[in-house]
């Protein structure tokens, strides 16, 4: 068996933490363990790492990598294709680069399942059957009427007779009600050769580009067939058109953590139902979820309500509408605020850096290179940099040349010149930059080399 874990959402539900070029799966949430790291950790308790493929965008790869085991295997999508593209990928890659025919486990990388036992126990059962040329969804009984889930209709044999989108509350209630209806887990198991037949039943069109796809030399997806793919999920390419759907029920403690809502069911509240996180200063709250990431929150009397402070951002809404952060983001994705990309502080393979000032032609960061790391040797066609070593020992690059900077040192970086900034000793490196230019974005990079992986 292998495991493919779908690592390339953007975790629009969870804005303002959630970020398109650092989403939910790279947080940690609810343990000192990101979304991601928990799901390979779940997957590598009955499999290997080196059979363990994570998908992601070709923006999150170097971070997918520095969280995971150094066994595990990282595919890149250029660019997002939703979940039948990026499953039909990982598949061809794994039959390519593997066994000819393997049983394939595929699991959202933002899930929680603490009962690793029964999860076990249903993988278990799904073998057989997918051993049989079934492909096998995972259900999960609800408990309450849940409208953000899509939903399985089955019979007692595990015959799946239809799936169901987010329904409408009264729907939810009589779903609830009827016992045959169950959430839709988004975990699937299949052969490898099966689903793709399927897929080339049902998405042809992924299948004609698929078969230009050659992963017997290269690992790298090309973005000019994979643009082409449609953006279609899994559940509309295949599953709710084949008849070799079967599903297991998967008891136990499944919980989607896609929302605000969700992060509040899953965790630890006071003797008021309240959930707090970081410098939170309350007075007769109720049921509310207050974040607080880097300033102090005062609340009082608040009711079912979620309050999330970032640097740059703060939502506020009631926990029953938590479902419609989305479309927050998206309308600041279609005005172009960076507040639906990047947080001002951006972490990175080798540490991280925040954005402190930023105005016409110029942008100030501090950078912090973690002990043993190092920044890429790069170039910029559009900006001159200028860094100041706040604290530690910083090794320079500079047009091939070596130096040492101790705290106070500074040194230029003129446009186009190839320059690396490094830390082989064993205390952090902090380091003012100021950069000058007409063009600031993080796209102006030319990486030469680079330890993550990067180039």
């Amino acid at each position: 068996m292998y495991g493919i874990i779908l690592a390339g959402g953007s975790g629009s539900r969870l804005w303002p933490l959630s970020r398109e070029l650092y989403p939910k799966q790279l947080l940690s949430l609810n343990s000192d363990k990101s979304l991601l790291q928990t799901t390979f950790e779940r997957l590598n308790s009955f499999l290997p790492a080196d059979k363990i493929l994570s998908i992601t965008n070709t923006k999150h790869a170097a971070n997918v990598k520095m969280q995971l085991d150094k066994k595990s295997l990282v595919l890149s999508e250029p660019v997002s294709k939703n979940t039948a593209p990026a499953i039909a990928l990982s598949v061809k890659y794994l039959m390519e680069k593997t066994i000819s025919d393997p049983v394939v486990l595929v699991m959202p990388s933002d899930l929680e399942i603490k009962d690793n036992a029964k999860f076990q126990d249903a993988v278990n059962k799904a073998v057989s059957l997918a051993q049989e040329d079934f492909i096998v969804t995972f259900g999960v009984k609800p408990v309450y009427p849940e409208t953000g889930f899509g939903y399985i209709k089955a019979d007692n044999t595990g015959k799946v007779e239809k799936f169901v989108e987010k329904p409408s509350q009264i729907t939810a209630q009589d779903y609830l009600k009827d016992g045959g209806y169950f959430w839709n887990s988004g975990i699937f198991m299949f052969k490898a050769s099966v689903i793709l037949k399927e897929i080339a039943a049902f998405a042809p069109e992924i299948t004609s580009l698929l078969e230009q796809f050659d992963f017997t030399e290269t690992d790298s997806v090309p973005y000019t067939l994979f643009e082409k793919m449609p953006n279609i999920s899994i559940d509309y390419a295949v599953m709710e058109k084949s008849e070799r759907i079967k599903m297991v029920e998967l008891e136990g403690d499944w919980k989607d953590l896609g929302s605000w809502q969700s992060i509040y069911d899953v965790s630890k509240k006071d003797v008021n139902e309240n959930v707090f996180v970081g410098h939170v200063l309350d007075k007769d709250s109720k049921g509310s979820l207050v974040y607080a990431s880097s300033k102090l929150v005062a609340t009082i009397g608040l009711e079912d309500t979620v309050i999330v402070e970032t640097e740059d951002a703060i939502l506020a809404c009631k926990k029953d509408r938590a479902q419609e952060v989305k479309e927050i983001y998206e309308t600041l994705k279609q005005q172009h605020d960076d507040t639906q990309m990047v947080h001002k502080t951006v972490y990175r393979p080798w540490g991280f850096y925040t954005v402190i000032a930023a105005g016409k032609g110029f942008q100030t960061k501090i950078i912090h290179v973690n002990p043993g790391q190092k920044l890429s040797v790069q170039s910029h066609n559009f900006r001159s940099e200028h860094w100041v070593v706040l604290s530690g020992t910083a090794k320079v690059v500079l047009e091939s040349k070596d130096y040492i900077l101790s705290p106070g040192h500074s040194i230029d970086i003129p446009v186009k010149a190839i320059h690396s900034l490094q830390n082989p000793f064993n205390e952090d490196v902090e380091v003012i930059e100021v950069q000058k230019g007409d063009v600031l974005s993080e796209d102006d990079i030319i990486r030469y080399e680079d330890m993550y992986g990067r180039v």
